[in-house]
């Protein structure tokens, strides 16, 4: 496997260094996080980035591109050692009075690429938003535009799974796979993410590390990244058991 990456949201200075350590005690070989940025929270994701790069190799802040004002600096371009970032569209915000601008990730990732070209800027994927199509012509525009690869939303399905490889065979991905532990977990995702789960998808952790390690040891077995998105649960509960399949000693 060439890298595997794993998700940490900066819900606060505490929280955010609290789980890097819990990371670190749980999988000490790894070398990459990601940090959503999340709006409901204070704390920005390159300002998380800020506090914990010293801990890993490559610290990925994601940047919403609906948040960036035209006019002003670009964020994340005063942390030290940043090398690599994620840029993705962004939901309109539900607080009303939080500003966006009519951004576009293709104009996000170029504006980019202009003024910070020693960072390795990234792209989403997400299989389930639309007809497979119209995100195959998002994939390109992105490439135009600057992307070096790709972060995908969490993959639940083995079929799914295959087709997005076959999709993206030539493109430099991260695969995601998250946990969905309990119909509270399923319902989220199916409402708000619009996933299409299996008929015998079972939202149990012990169904969930089952399917993560089969995957995951197919990505590795062909040399790809694999993306860990362990959201709303223990980190050890479910890294722990994926770290002999990621190469790794919990």
């Amino acid at each position: 496997m060439s890298r595997v990456s794993v998700e940490l949201v900066a819900r606060d200075e505490e929280t955010i260094r609290r789980e890097a350590t819990e990371l670190r005690d749980c999988l000490p070989a790894v070398s990459m996080i990601n940090i959503p940025d999340i709006i409901r929270f204070d704390l920005r994701s390159w300002e998380a980035a800020r506090m914990v790069a010293g801990q890993f190799s490559s610290v990925v802040p994601h940047i919403r591109a609906i948040d960036i004002d035209p006019n002003g600096p670009l964020p994340g371009l005063d942390v030290p050692g940043l090398t690599e970032i994620l840029v993705i569209q962004g939901d309109p915000p539900a607080d009303l009075g939080h500003r966006t601008w009519p951004n576009t990730s293709e104009s996000v990732i170029r504006r980019y690429r202009r003024e910070a070209p020693h960072l390795a800027v990234y792209a989403a994927f997400d299989p389930y938003r639309r007809a497979p199509y119209r995100e195959l012509e998002d994939v390109a525009r992105k490439k135009d535009a600057g992307a070096c690869g790709f972060f995908t939303q969490p993959v639940f399905d083995s079929r799914m799974l295959d087709l997005c490889r076959d999709w993206l065979r030539d493109e430099t991905v991260f695969w995601g796979f998250s946990p969905v532990i309990g119909p509270k977990s399923r319902s989220y995702w199916e409402t708000t993410n619009h996933i299409v789960f299996p008929r015998d998808f079972e939202p149990t952790l012990d169904a969930n590390i089952s399917f993560a390690e089969r995957a995951v040891r197919e990505i590795r077995d062909e040399g790809g990244n694999v993306y860990l998105m362990p959201v709303r649960i223990r980190l050890a509960s479910y890294l722990a058991p994926l770290a002999g399949v990621l190469g790794q000693k919990a």
